[in-house]
């Protein structure tokens, strides 16, 4: 009898999941593990925490509901905790298991970690890897990751034109797992972590797990047809249906991009196919591209001047950076969307590419300190699209930008009215839309008039904003 080992990873779904149907499929016998290991916890070097209670929660739900999905097809999901290099082999060995089967990413410290367990494992277990947490798969790429150019856009159109999309995997009906005990799913208090508050100005309550990632398909594509409406709407801010938000459930595996590719087609052959449709295919593969540029570069994003060949001197102001992290710059647009995440664990696109180019280019602080403060607290952090598109954003990566988001001009386009700010900093909402996004050009007895002392009631700017950008412009 044929056993297999599948170490479940960011891949905490079945549905179109090659680790755990080849696995199926070759053995008699699967184990399913997944492994909590201490060293995806504790304090960065940047002085963050590597993981917050947001997606921390989102985790934990995202677990259990694969336990339960592996249980109603009679299988299990065995969880422990510890070092993978030495809980996958330990498990390997009890069980006399003839494979381990992982999910492989292109993430430095995922990478470092599966070579680990690979040296570990004695020859006769042999280790099979599969790559499942793109849209095209690694080795379709008519131009391999290695010599991939860096330029988005010429990428992107030699995929589509010469490149084609596998079909997914059907989830396994049936999985046979041993006798062994099945370990709790560690809580929150178990991790040293407080349960997230809850807000009701949260965009949408995002729940881990599989099914829940397809309820949130179901309901943004099927129920309130917002598909077709994607592009004009995807750089709104407040609400559950401006965009998809489907990050997070694509971030943990829950949910295959494979798989929402194919409701997209079908939703383009039962309703409507067009420029908005092909929108969230087109974020899909700006998605992929950050994969596979970690593929080619490594840890060099995590250089202070990314993977471009260019020297940027970085302020390192623990103070400035703390205003920024908590929302008290005095820039509204900036605080508002600092606040929204810090209660809710997300952001919109258009808030992260601002507050990114505030902290970047406005302040000059060093852009991987907010690269790893998502990484604390976004629910949908994912290593290669975050940190890819901050190195973007700061004009070390790809794509980049040698010039910043004014986020004075950005505001008062994407919240002309001010609704969101207000709604992330009620203490604003006396003021006219005319200084909502600029307080500080209220006279003192304006501030008497509509209740609001700037250093009392809301902070006064940390840098004059609008000369810092005349400088930059200069």
């Amino acid at each position: 009898m044929d056993t297999a080992v599948v170490w479940f990873r960011d891949d905490l779904r079945v549905t179109d999941n090659s680790t755990l149907a080849d696995a199926v499929t070759t053995a008699d016998e699967i184990v399913p593990v997944y492994v909590v290991d201490p060293h995806e916890r504790g304090e960065t070097r940047y002085g963050t925490e590597k993981l917050g209670t947001h997606r921390a929660r989102f985790r934990r739900e995202s677990l259990l509901e694969l336990r339960a999905a592996l249980r109603e097809r009679g299988g299990e999901l065995f969880v422990r905790q510890g070092r993978p290099e030495t809980v996958v082999p330990d498990i390997a060995g009890r069980v006399d298991a003839d494979a381990v089967y992982a999910q492989t990413k292109p993430a430095t410290e995922e990478r470092k970690v599966e070579g680990s367990v690979r040296a570990a494992l004695p020859d006769e277990i042999a280790f099979e890897h599969r790559w499942t947490h793109t849209l095209y798969h690694v080795s379709d790429l008519p131009t391999s990751h290695e010599r991939m150019g860096d330029t988005f856009t010429p990428w992107r159109k030699e995929i589509e034109r010469e490149c084609s999309i596998r079909e997914p995997v059907e989830p396994p009906k049936s999985i046979s797992t041993p006798a062994l005990p099945a370990g709790g799913v560690p809580t929150l208090s178990d991790l040293g972590l407080e349960t997230p508050p809850e807000d009701e100005r949260t965009v949408l309550a995002f729940e881990g797990g599989e099914s829940a990632g397809k309820r949130r398909l179901e309901a943004y594509f099927w129920e309130g047809d917002h598909l077709r409406e994607y592009k004009e709407t995807r750089n709104g801010m407040l609400g559950a249906d401006y965009s998809s938000k489907f990050s997070p459930w694509l971030a943990a595996g829950c949910l295959s991009p494979r798989w929402i590719y194919d409701e997209v087609r079908r939703y383009e052959a039962e309703r409507v196919s067009n420029e908005d449709t092909y929108w969230l295919v087109f974020e899909l593969l700006w998605r992929d591209f950050f994969q596979f540029q970690f593929c080619k570069y490594g840890a060099q994003f995590f250089h202070p001047n990314g993977i471009r060949d260019i020297e940027k001197a970085w302020e390192h102001d623990r103070e400035t950076f703390e205003r920024w992290a908590n929302g008290e710059t005095g820039i509204p647009f900036v605080d508002a969307n600092m606040r929204e995440l810090n209660r809710t664990g997300y952001m919109s696109n258009r808030g992260r590419q601002n507050v990114a180019s505030f902290l970047a280019d406005a302040l000059g602080i060093d852009w991987r300190w907010g690269a790893a403060y998502f990484e604390e607290r976004l629910v949908d952090y994912d290593v290669a699209s975050n940190w890819g598109n901050w190195a973007y954003q700061a004009g070390v990566g790809n794509d980049s930008r040698d010039n910043y988001f004014d986020v004075l001009s950005q505001a008062e386009y994407y919240d002309a009215d001010g609704e969101y700010v207000t709604t992330w900093r009620p203490e604003l909402e006396g003021l006219p839309s005319a200084f909502v996004h600029r307080p500080w050009r209220l006279s003192d007895e304006q501030q008497a008039t509509y209740g609001v002392e700037l250093g009392v009631d809301y902070p006064r700017p940390m840098i004059d904003i609008e000369a810092r950008y005349e400088e930059l412009d200069s």
